[in-house]
């Protein structure tokens, strides 16, 4: 169940090429990964590895010097690592977004985005978009940042602190959004790491997603010049959901592969536990089987719609933004559940502290609070549908 076949050999050798380097550097760093969970780290050696076989360069586009990294070959990475290190998946995943997501919309002006794309191929450097504050909750609510910035020295002074900073331990530059109030609106300033006045406060505390490295961003005073600030944004009254970005999908990605994870485990279990009241393991017995089979549909109906998806936006066949949101919605739900059936087939041997099964339970809590929240992606379903059949009826 784990690779989603491509169409096309040239393409199904790209991905097993780059599936194969991933899990070799996923083995290597396998104990990393339960080390970072249980002190409330980060597994550095991953991300060394990762960056050492050019995985952050994948998002550079082609005409920059890239690869171009699809859709579908960004959902089936980002699923593979997610399998075993869920938050190293999800923190790197933020990099991969906000480079494509760069790249296919071209906001920028055309020498700031091929700045920031040449150390990333000359060195793997990682980007993250700072914009969360405790003030304004999820961006995708569209809270106006508290964040500010001041004319200075033929610059500005930035100030403010930004929370969930993924991979704050080993980000090269931040995307840091701030209330300009000179135009009224929302800017873009990047800001590297080594900036007088940054400084990361080691906040990241959580039952999940421990080994994120998603500290707080704090900006004091800091100067940048005036070259800084790369993107002037539209303030929206009313954020949409999926906010018009197809590599948001990066994020039901990972936890699909966390509940892939899980099927794994639960299968293993279930194939090696014999009790001494039976004669077999208990794979054999219907009520498991039952519970296997339910993990199999759900997790084959939420890949192929993920896939499917994915698969019209690379082929130009107009995936819409509500196909987006209803993918993470329903991978979610999928997620939850099928941790929730794998724990039930292990019993509370899952709820060891030394069971890999509890740390996948505790992850997958976080799709929830993911963008885009489920209750605005649910609400513009509805009324993409209420104004659908309005439209055919009228």
């Amino acid at each position: 169940m784990c690779d989603m076949p491509s169409a096309q050999n040239k393409f199904v050798t790209t991905q097993h090429k780059w599936l194969t380097r991933l899990d070799e550097a996923l083995e290597r760093n396998a104990a990393e990964t339960i080390k970072a969970d249980e002190t409330n780290g980060f597994n550095y050696s991953l991300i060394a590895d990762l960056k050492a076989i050019g995985y952050p360069q994948l998002a550079v586009p082609h005409d920059l010097g890239g690869e171009g990294l699809s859709l579908t070959d960004l959902l089936l990475y980002q699923e593979r690592i997610a399998m075993t290190d869920a938050p190293v998946a999800l923190a790197i995943g933020w990099h991969m977004n906000t480079v494509l997501q760069l790249s296919k919309t071209r906001h920028w002006k055309e020498d700031d985005f091929t700045d920031l794309c040449k150390p990333v191929l000359e060195r793997s450097a990682l980007i993250n978009r700072a914009d969360s504050e405790a003030a304004t909750g999820s961006p995708s609510r569209g809270g106006r940042p508290q964040t500010t910035a001041r004319k200075s020295e033929d610059g500005y002074r930035v100030t403010g602190r930004k929370s969930f900073t993924s991979l704050a331990p080993v980000l090269d530059y931040f995307i840091v959004s701030v209330f300009d109030q000179e135009e009224d609106c929302i800017s873009d300033f990047l800001i590297p790491r080594e900036t007088e006045g940054l400084s990361i406060e080691p906040t990241w505390n959580m039952v999940g997603m421990r080994g994120t490295g998603s500290h707080d961003l704090v900006l004091q005073d800091a100067y940048v010049p005036a070259s800084a600030k790369v993107h002037a944004r539209n303030r929206p009254a009313q954020a949409k959901a999926s906010q018009s970005n197809p590599h948001n999908l990066c994020i039901p990605a990972v936890y699909l592969g966390i509940a892939l994870a899980a099927r794994t485990e639960a299968i293993r279990f279930a194939n090696s536990y014999q009790p001494n009241s039976l004669t077999h393991p208990i794979a054999q017995l219907p009520h498991v089987q039952q519970s296997i089979g339910r993990i199999e549909l759900e997790l084959s109906s939420a890949r192929h719609f993920m896939y499917s998806v994915a698969g019209k936006y690379d082929q130009q066949q107009g995936a819409t933004d509500e196909d987006f949101i209803a993918v993470k919605v329903y991978a979610i739900q999928t997620a939850l559940s099928v941790v929730d059936k794998a724990m039930r087939i292990v019993g509370a041997q899952s709820l060891a502290m030394t069971h890999p099964l509890q740390r996948m339970y505790r992850d997958v809590r976080f799709g929830l609070h993911n963008p885009p929240m489920e209750d605005l992606a649910i609400s513009q379903l509805a009324k993409h549908a209420i104004e659908e059949i309005q439209g055919k009826y009228k």
